[in-house]
């Protein structure tokens, strides 16, 4: 994949439709061997540009879905304790701190695994762990290596492809961002949304992508709870073209939105009428 253009037509071959600065944040990162930090509201791709990267490079993907209370244990390996107990039932001599009994998690998976080709680590949703979590982060992200007190010093025999995502439920500190190359993804345009549905789901005719894409763009101007992502737009428009051409926007509402409140203010407010 050479250039921005390169990296573009490979991620558009896998169906992820990349404006060029993306593109080119993509290019940087595997370029300069840069962590890329992918934020942006829910449901605006951020996690399918890790995807379609690893596929487009035939590369392993490995994910480490964030959570509050996330820690070393639940991202880079503990200790099969059910294993070890029985060892040590049934054997005299037993090294209980060996690669016989370690559970390898993700981060570890992905420092190892790059010793058969390459990787695609993708830390989603980085915003819902906490400060120590991201402090231990940055380390691994700066050294590609982590030390295992039993086993000793792990390090990536080339650095994976690593790509972080935020929903921006919280700040980030200054110090991660500082280590990464940054991307902000925002909802796309309408025409960008079109293109985008005809690749994802090309059985749906394009009148009624196109009224879809539209609709969506309305919804997006007022405030709701939730915003439709683009996943929900293409849900929406295979729910739409499910039902037939007869088929009203609002027959198919709970396809795009998934809160109450917003489906009665929707209806209320009229909002798609004449969509």
């Amino acid at each position: 994949m050479d250039g921005a253009d390169g990296v573009a037509g490979a991620l558009a071959g896998q169906g992820y439709l990349a404006d060029r600065a993306l593109a080119t944040a993509v290019h940087l990162a595997r370029t300069l061997r840069l962590p890329l930090l992918l934020e942006g509201e829910a449901g605006v791709g951020k996690t399918e540009v890790a995807r379609a990267l690893a596929a487009a490079t035939g590369a392993e993907l490995v994910r480490l879905q964030c959570h509050e209370g996330i820690d070393v244990h639940h991202a880079l390996y503990d200790w099969d304790h059910a294993r070890q107990l029985l060892a040590v039932r049934a054997e005299q001599d037993v090294d209980l701190w060996s690669e016989r009994f370690l559970l390898e998690r993700p981060l570890l998976r992905a420092l190892r695994a790059s010793d058969d080709g390459p990787v695609v680590l993708l830390v989603d949703e980085v915003d819902r762990a906490d400060d120590a979590f991201e402090a231990f982060l940055l380390e691994l992200l700066s050294d590609h290596a982590v030390s295992i007190p039993e086993l000793g010093t792990v390090r990536a025999a080339q650095p994976p492809t690593v790509i972080l995502t935020s929903n921006r439920t919280r700040e980030l500190h200054d110090a991660l961002k500082r280590r990464c190359l940054y991307h902000w993804i925002d909802y796309p345009t309408p025409e960008r949304e079109l293109e985008v549905v005809r690749v994802r789901a090309p059985e749906v005719a394009d009148e009624v992508a196109q009224r879809v894409c539209a609709a969506v763009a309305r919804l997006r101007g007022e405030e709701l709870y939730k915003l439709p992502g683009v996943g929900e737009t293409i849900a929406w428009a295979r729910a739409l073209g499910a039902l037939g051409p007869d088929a009203a926007p609002d027959d198919a509402l709970g396809a795009v939105l998934k809160v109450r409140e917003d489906l009665d203010r929707v209806r209320a407010l009229g909002v798609l009428d004449g969509a």
